[in-house]
């Protein structure tokens, strides 16, 4: 009987008769809910090194009102590519929570610190009372310092998780710009060296809470002191692997068109580098990071 319903199953073929093929069961990895049987589908994720944007993204709960947060379309990329739904993303300078409304914009959670209290007051007021219990943890905290592991633990707890599945670490460029007063705040360090110490306990921090195996992102720029090209971003990833990660990419994204300080400026600019024998910035570094 098997036979015979092969042989008529050929014979439909022969016939030029539509035969429905069985569908393919998805094949993601571990970390991702991106169908690799039909990879050609996800055209609009970036895998090349240079990410040129031509604006910020101010939809969907998004806005410039805080100086020197990174373009939710980075958070866009990074969470389909290296998160899947209900996923916890940890982030440890959370500032205006843009890691926060787009990880709720793409049915993820997230735990969040912040320096300032200020600044928690401030964002927590983006999200609903419900948001706030079931969706974001922001913690006022010292992403630097040793007890902040056991409050992440916490509320990673409450959330359903013993580790969270993707690091956002995006620091002060050291001392460019002045976030507040605190003396434990990376952009008051009394050094660049200072600053890459209290950066290294971070990422030993972050480290410790991301799950193994997954992905960590470490969104950074350099800096020009005393008429020298500081290498922020490379001397960062150095930290990042002495904490234990292991380096997977280095991205470079435009930063034209992102900026308040320098639009008005840029003759102004454009005169010093003539003068100073150095370059403008026009980029900043996007570096993946995997806990192995």
């Amino acid at each position: 009987m098997k036979r015979t319903n092969l042989k008529k199953a050929d014979a439909g073929i022969q016939k030029g008769l539509h035969v429905v093929e069985p569908q393919k069961a998805p094949k993601t990895k571990p970390y991702s809910d991106i169908d690799l049987n039909n990879w050609k589908l996800y055209s609009h994720i970036k895998t090349g090194t240079l990410w040129e944007f031509d604006s910020r993204d101010k939809s969907n709960g998004h806005s410039y009102d805080y100086h020197g947060n990174y373009i939710p379309q980075i958070a866009t990329q990074l969470y389909e590519r290296f998160t899947k739904k209900n996923d916890i993303v940890l982030d440890m300078f959370l500032g205006s929570g843009t890691s926060a409304i787009e990880a709720l914009n793409m049915d993820r959670r997230c735990v969040g610190v912040e320096l300032q209290q200020n600044v928690v007051d401030y964002v927590s007021k983006k999200f609903t009372p419900k948001q706030l219990v079931k969706n974001v943890n922001i913690i006022c905290g010292d992403s630097s310092s040793e007890d902040i592991k056991l409050r992440i633990q916490d509320r990673l707890k409450i959330m359903g998780r013993d580790f969270a599945q993707f690091l956002v670490l995006h620091p002060p460029y050291d001392d460019i710009i002045k976030f507040s007063e605190n003396a434990r705040d990376l952009s008051n360090c009394e050094s660049t060296e200072e600053f890459y110490d209290m950066f290294s306990l971070v990422a030993k921090n972050g480290y410790e809470m991301l799950e193994k195996g997954r992905f960590a992102a470490l969104i950074i720029g350099d800096k020009y002191s005393n008429s020298k090209f500081v290498p922020l971003g490379f001397e960062c990833m150095k930290r990042m692997e002495e904490a234990g990660f292991v380096c997977k990419a280095t991205i470079v994204k435009n930063i034209t068109g992102n900026e308040k300080a320098k639009g008005k400026t840029a003759n102004l600019w454009r005169y010093r580098a003539l003068a100073g024998g150095f370059y403008i910035f026009e980029h900043e570094y996007i570096m993946i990071f995997q806990k192995v």
